[in-house]
């Protein structure tokens, strides 16, 4: 019972700061209708929902489900919006975007649950309690660094060119072959603990990371490999990418909802964008609590298959017009 308090808790926190985000797009203004891109949008309370609550908990699962896989979260939910008839207007398109980037708080609640232990030992390295958990978390901050200036300088340009459906069926399909040809031949009990991790290697798995803002790429994907690139054992460098993860997503999320919170609002409301938070959570501890043991004894051969074959499938989509992106 206090765990699913605490994924509530912590959704209704994330989405809720969109009438913070609206309240300064709209301080200094004497109308009552916020402005967001340009456009005159309408006020929050008679604002319409394009989201219904089944969508929500559908994006919510293929959220929680593909956000520690080497799948790409942000190019399924791409696909996926614009299936469901979410990115028909700009504004939409927008507020689509945007909550790609939000619900990652339910994946983030999932990872701080499964990885309760590194995160108490973090903590007591900041109080100097536990210099191994200080260690790791100056790795965590270091590896962080280079993906979130990238990410601030190139912004713009990134969700203008690279939030499209062939930009993220190239990026699955090279993925996929990544996997197959280079990350399969490697043996999973080769290489070192997470506690033999540098902050040179650290730095090497962030510059890696930064790759993962095209979509399609996949976080997980880039920083498991760059991982496994510094000599960390295949469960190291998923533990390092689940914890990175954490640290990266959070930020995404807290800047995204400040300043994109009030276009998801206006958009799709906020009952539907909840629900899909807390769907993502338990989604989320679900797929990561499988990983680590479909780790233990088998390769990532079938996420590299998978990634060919979702490739393929947008390609037809969008050769048939169902896709425009």
């Amino acid at each position: 019972m206090s765990k699913m308090r605490i994924l509530h808790v912590f959704a209704v926190a994330c989405l809720l700061a969109a009438p913070l985000g609206a309240q300064a797009s709209a301080s200094g203004s004497t109308g009552p209708t916020l402005q967001a891109g340009g456009g005159p949008l309408l006020p929050l309370e008679s604002s319409r929902s394009s989201m219904s609550a089944q969508q929500g908990a559908l994006l919510g699962v293929i959220e929680g489900l593909t956000e520690f896989l080497p799948v790409s979260s942000t190019g399924h939910l791409a696909v996926v919006q614009e299936l469901l008839g979410l990115t028909a207007t700009p504004q939409e398109k927008q507020a689509s975007d945007a909550f790609a980037i939000v619900i990652q708080a339910g994946a983030i609640i999932a990872v701080f649950l499964v990885s309760f232990g590194r995160i108490r030992k973090m903590v007591s390295g900041i109080f100097c309690r536990d210099r191994e958990g200080l260690k790791l978390l100056a790795n965590l901050v270091v590896a962080f660094v280079p993906a979130a200036i990238i990410g601030l300088l190139l912004e713009e340009r990134i969700k203008r060119y690279l939030y499209g459906i062939w930009p993220i069926a190239a990026a699955w399909l090279v993925g996929g072959i990544f996997i197959l040809a280079v990350l399969n031949r490697r043996r999973l009990k080769e290489g070192s603990a997470l506690e033999s991790l540098g902050w040179q290697s650290a730095l090497i798995i962030g510059l890696a990371q930064v790759l993962a803002l095209w979509p399609g790429v996949s976080r997980s994907l880039v920083t498991i490999a760059g991982g496994m690139f510094v000599g960390l054992s295949v469960s190291a460098a998923v533990e390092f990418s689940f914890l990175l993860g954490l640290v990266t997503l959070g930020a995404a999320t807290v800047y995204e909802a400040l300043r994109q919170g009030h276009q998801i609002v206006q958009n799709f409301g906020i009952v539907s964008p909840i629900l899909g938070l807390v769907v993502a959570a338990v989604a989320a501890f679900a797929a990561v609590r499988w990983m680590v043991e479909y780790l233990r004894t088998r390769s990532l051969a079938v996420f590299g298959w998978y990634r060919i074959a979702a490739a393929a499938v947008v390609v037809v989509l969008a050769a048939a017009g169902v896709l425009i992106g």
